[in-house]
């Protein structure tokens, strides 16, 4: 005839099962964020690298519109040298819409009397290349989506290693629940419960990512 529990085995046999239902859901929880945030990585990298593509073709447009820039110039300055009026402005008039600006406001600086003047007008504030501008702005936003996919996985680490803890607390209480002195169950239940509460504290402070 099997001898009845007493209250105390009853007890921990309690504590045993409240661990092992919880742990278990917490367990699931962090392998669910760790997916979670891997995938978030994966889509932040992929945004992030396509973005860079974007940056590299609006830089080489931007690119090729200085070199553009620089040629006619380059001639203009060549036929002002040569007093050939009717040269200078065969190729003012094709100067680019965003060299224009530049142009206007360096000339208006007296560039060939005034010592003080600038260079070129392309240190001219006015000389703003809009490819440029939206280069610099891409980048930007590559990398903000880098960083978000380096936080992710961040993320998706500490879940993993909550995933352990907590798989490691199931471990204690199952095990607790087989030995068969009462101080060694006592002993691997308060051991798998301090794992448990101290990982559901450190989780707490953790970001939560839901598919919706």
């Amino acid at each position: 005839m099997t001898a009845e529990p007493t209250p105390s085995e009853r007890g921990l046999e309690l504590f045993a099962t409240v661990l092992l239902t919880l742990a278990t859901v917490a367990t699931a929880w962090a392998a669910y964020q760790a997916r979670e945030w891997t995938g978030e990585q994966s889509q932040g990298y992929s945004s992030a690298n396509a973005t860079r593509a974007d940056v590299n073709r609006t830089s080489a447009l931007a690119n090729r519109q200085i070199q553009i820039d620089v040629a006619t110039f380059i001639q203009w300055i060549d036929a002002h040298a040569q007093h050939r009026a009717p040269l200078e402005a065969f190729y003012a008039a094709r100067f680019r819409d965003e060299f224009e600006p530049a142009f206007g406001a360096w000339l208006a600086t007296k560039p060939f009397t005034s010592r003080g003047a600038p260079k070129t007008p392309f240190v001219m504030q006015q000389y703003r290349l809009q490819a440029a501008v939206r280069a610099d702005r891409l980048e930007s936003v590559a990398t903000a989506a880098s960083q978000r996919a380096k936080d992710a996985n961040r993320h998706a680490d500490n879940y993993m290693l909550a995933l352990v803890l907590f798989a490691s607390s199931l471990f204690f209480a199952g095990l607790g629940t087989k030995l068969g002195t009462r101080n060694a169950r006592i002993t691997l239940l308060s051991l798998g419960w301090v794992v448990f509460l101290g990982t559901v504290i450190w989780i707490a402070t953790f970001p939560t990512q839901v598919t919706t």
